[in-house]
């Protein structure tokens, strides 16, 4: 399977599994998730998939300061509906990592590991996702803005060719690349993710 290289660059997030633990299917109950995790659950890599991954990766360390993120602990909160704009696709990144799901989620074992009813939507908050502890109540809320990382100039022009179908073989690729560019900035440069992510 190929994919850009910088995927590999980019922060791998480790949270500790209890039900992996219990279960036996990860050692010690230690995952790591990688932003290639998230591209394969998404399908594709792009600006919405990269802001999920960075907004999860930052409230994690807010929530979580000095201690490893107790994954399958963590209430999911999305302002917006949804099915409006980019909101599921960012609940479901963001879901993914923490380990929460809705109510078709995993009902745990005895009590125990439950994953259900840990993801709604529609809640007034001030950012457009809030991330909760289930253990100590505490919350971070964030947004997230990508506009100060511009895409090449001649991006959107080949998409429009590329969805029209009257790119060729090299143009297509050219506007892979440069998708996969901005994206790259977006994940790479982590001096801007405190202007690209606001902590509310």
């Amino acid at each position: 399977m190929k994919y850009p290289d910088f995927y590999n660059d980019v922060q791998t997030i480790r949270l500790y599994d209890s039900l992996s633990h219990f279960l036996g299917a990860i050692e010690e109950g230690k995952i790591d998730i990688t932003y290639l995790d998230c591209v394969k659950l998404a399908g594709h890599s792009c600006p919405t998939v990269a802001g999920a991954y960075l907004m999860a990766l930052k409230a994690l360390e807010k929530l979580y300061a000095g201690e490893i993120p107790q994954r399958g602990n963590i209430h999911v909160a999305m302002k917006n509906p949804e099915n409006e704009g980019v909101t599921g696709v960012i609940a479901n990144v963001i879901s993914f990592i923490v380990g929460a799901n809705g109510i078709g989620g995993f009902k745990g074992i005895q009590g125990n590991f439950s994953r259900n009813n840990l993801v709604s939507f529609e809640i007034p908050m001030k950012g457009e996702v809030t991330l909760t502890r289930q253990d100590t109540n505490q919350s971070v809320s964030l947004s997230y803005n990508p506009s100060m990382v511009p895409g090449d100039q001649n991006m959107m022009p080949l998409m429009g060719k590329s969805l029209n179908k009257t790119a060729s073989d090299e143009e297509q690729k050219l506007f892979g690349r440069l998708w996969q560019e901005r994206v790259s900035k977006i994940l790479l440069t982590k001096e801007l993710w405190d202007n690209m992510i606001t902590v509310h």
